[in-house]
């Protein structure tokens, strides 16, 4: 059986709603004009003229109120990337596709089962300029940073491990009100090729069963500790309810960044990786961290999107 490693990334410590952009408002201000004349053609008094002449109208007005919310909202991010330190202020993020984009496994990252197993990948397919934030695990449980990424309306995605976030699942329930999408990444964070099929299924499915219990939802996506994995994980993840499993392209720490790429650059698309940690495990806090990954994403022309708008 295939075993597929990755980088450990536990080796320092112990073991996303966007912005809409005008052109996707102007594309629903259409629809709904024209849904709108369908429903009522003799509200504009029988006048052929008048449909259109109103169907313009309405949408220019929709698309200059959302103009206008637009600017209003960056305006507010602005003020609160001042307030947070950051270098500059976070790029604002396209709208979400009206349809996924088809997620395949990265070249090189298959296991025997191919394509009827959920897909691993490092970078969604897009064009756009964005990436997607994940942090993983759950140790640190630092209020700031929910003020923070509310404030400065950045997505993110986290991956969580019972063992760690169980001492306080409220904390993660304030993360989840405020849009973030709780994912797992098993219950103890065990090395999963050197467990059998059975122990695997108990640390995914189990770890299933809990966050739909006390968060109320179940998980779409799974990371596996440290990247690591083999084609018994990806069927024991499948088996309950897994559809896809994300691993990363850059790891973002206070400090500095490290890539998977030769280039070590961004690309759209690519998923960063960071972890709930704090000054414990590494040189900084998690508004540290925020700060360094942000500089680098926004310096390089990049926007943060939301991984489960896409995957």
């Amino acid at each position: 059986m295939q075993l597929v490693r990755q980088k450990e990334d536990f080796r320092r410590g112990r073991a996303k709603a966007p912005l809409v952009l005008v052109a996707g408002l102007a594309a629903a201000a259409l629809a709904s004009g024209c849904a709108a004349e369908d429903a009522h053609p003799g509200r504009h008094g029988g006048n052929a003229a008048a449909g259109p002449q109103a169907y313009d109208s309405d949408a220019a007005r929709a698309i200059a109120g959302y103009s206008a919310q637009l600017k209003e909202a960056q305006a507010a991010r602005a003020v609160a990337a001042k307030k947070w330190k950051l270098a500059k202020v976070p790029l604002a993020a396209p709208a979400a596709p009206t349809v996924k984009p088809k997620i395949t496994n990265r070249p090189g990252f298959e296991t025997d089962g191919g394509d009827e197993l959920p897909p691993v990948f490092t970078t969604v397919p897009t064009k756009d300029r964005i990436v997607f934030l994940t942090i993983d695990d759950g140790a640190e449980k630092d209020p700031e940073l929910l003020k923070m990424m509310r404030e400065l309306r950045i997505p993110y995605s986290a991956f969580l491990s019972d063992y760690l976030v169980r001492t306080d699942y409220p904390y993660f329930k304030r993360m989840q009100s405020l849009g973030v999408t709780l994912n797992n990444h098993t219950l103890n964070h065990r090395y999963m090729p050197g467990l059998s099929y059975d122990e695997q299924r108990h640390e995914i499915c189990d770890q299933q069963d809990k966050i739909e219990k006390w968060a109320g939802k179940r998980p779409r996506l799974f990371r596996p500790p440290y990247g690591n994995y083999n084609e018994d994980t990806l069927r024991a993840a499948q088996s309950c309810g897994i559809k896809a499993v994300p691993l990363w392209a850059a790891e973002a720490f206070p400090d500095h960044m490290e890539w998977r790429e030769w280039d070590r650059d961004l690309h759209p698309g690519d998923i960063v990786l960071t972890h709930f940690r704090g000054r414990e495990d590494w040189k900084g806090t998690m508004p540290d961290m925020i700060r360094q990954v942000m500089k680098v994403i926004t310096d390089k022309g990049y926007a943060v999107a939301r991984l489960e708008d896409y995957a």
